[in-house]
């Protein structure tokens, strides 16, 4: 029978899930508006837009880029609204408090870059090196931030949970998976830049292909080409590395087993959609779509390690496997 505490952790983790997901949604919003060169719909102006609260008589892009900055600050309040629900409903120490006072961390972290970029002029057509890197640490950050809120929203819903890392070659091996996929997500957000500052208009994959090897090509044009080759790189790696730590099936394991599963489908997917980009020479959609898989790819390698390294101590399973261990 469920208990009134058991009803209000699951009620706490279904608002969780509900945040990460309006997240994610946000985060595809901010891509559209550096995709479109919406960027400085609203001036060298933060947080005002073009001087104002309210814009009057926007034009397009400005419209976008407010539209933004709305939902991002929505997201703001979402994510201090859940880590105070998460510090209310759970005891010191507990897993769910730690990831719930990250995301905070995260969210204001992103608006503090997202900031920068509109202050500093880091927007459409600039081509520096600043942009790029402003932008890699942009997609680095969302990355933790839905982390943060994933593993939120699966630890709330649990008593007690606990994390069990492994040492040696195994502990190297989730920082290498982890590291691996900040990586190729952040080699990704500068191809997508070289795609809004360069878009292929007329052009053949092949023509393309060229540009981007040619040495007369700027610098962030010819950094496009690396995304790919990390991207099958380290997706290889990955798939053939959960084919070999899946759990053995038993009842402790059928989340992680699902979860393993899922993130060699989800590769299989992102190599398609990565595939199809190129060939269509990256139109916004095909963009949007393939971040939105990034991001989830991303989120099923996290509840993957969590689900399998991580258990609710208040499970009669887990306690009578741990009495064994000792």
């Amino acid at each position: 029978m469920m208990t009134v505490g058991t009803f209000r952790f699951e009620k706490l983790s279904r608002f969780s899930w509900g945040v990460l997901i309006y997240t994610i949604l946000v985060i595809a919003w901010g891509a559209y508006v550096r995709a479109t060169g919406s960027g400085a719909g609203c001036g060298k102006h933060w947080p005002l837009c073009n001087g104002s609260m309210i814009p009057r008589q926007p034009v397009l892009e400005t419209v976008i880029e407010y539209s933004h900055r709305i939902t991002s600050g929505l997201s703001v309040l979402l994510i201090a609204g859940l880590a105070y629900w998460v510090f209310r409903t759970h005891g010191k120490g507990h897993l769910a408090r730690k990831a719930a006072a990250l995301s905070v961390l995260f969210i204001f972290q992103e608006a503090l870059i997202g900031a920068g970029l509109v202050l500093f002029g880091l927007v459409t057509h600039d081509q520096s090196t600043a942009r790029a890197f402003s932008l890699g640490l942009h997609l680095g950050n969302t990355f933790l931030l839905t982390a943060a809120l994933a593993l939120t929203a699966t630890w709330s819903n649990e008593t007690q949970p606990v994390l069990q890392i492994p040492s040696g070659a195994e502990r190297y091996g989730i920082w290498a998976a982890i590291l691996g996929c900040l990586t190729v997500g952040i080699s990704g957000s500068i191809a997508a830049l070289g795609d809004t500052l360069w878009p292929s208009q007329g052009e053949t994959l092949a023509q393309g292909l060229a540009n981007d090897l040619s040495s007369a090509s700027p610098t962030l044009l010819r950094l496009r080409v690396v995304h790919p080759v990390l991207a099958v790189s380290y997706g290889l790696c990955l798939v053939l590395g959960v084919f070999a730590t899946l759990p053995k099936p038993n009842v402790l394991s059928q989340k992680a087993n699902a979860l393993g599963i899922g993130l060699i489908l989800l590769v299989v997917a992102q190599f398609g959609i990565g595939m199809i980009n190129l060939a269509l020479l990256a139109p916004v959609w095909i963009q949007l779509v393939h971040l939105l898989l990034a991001n989830t790819l991303w989120i099923a390698l996290i509840l993957f390690i969590s689900s399998k390294y991580s258990a609710n101590l208040q499970s009669p399973d887990l306690k009578a496997r741990l009495l064994i261990r000792e």
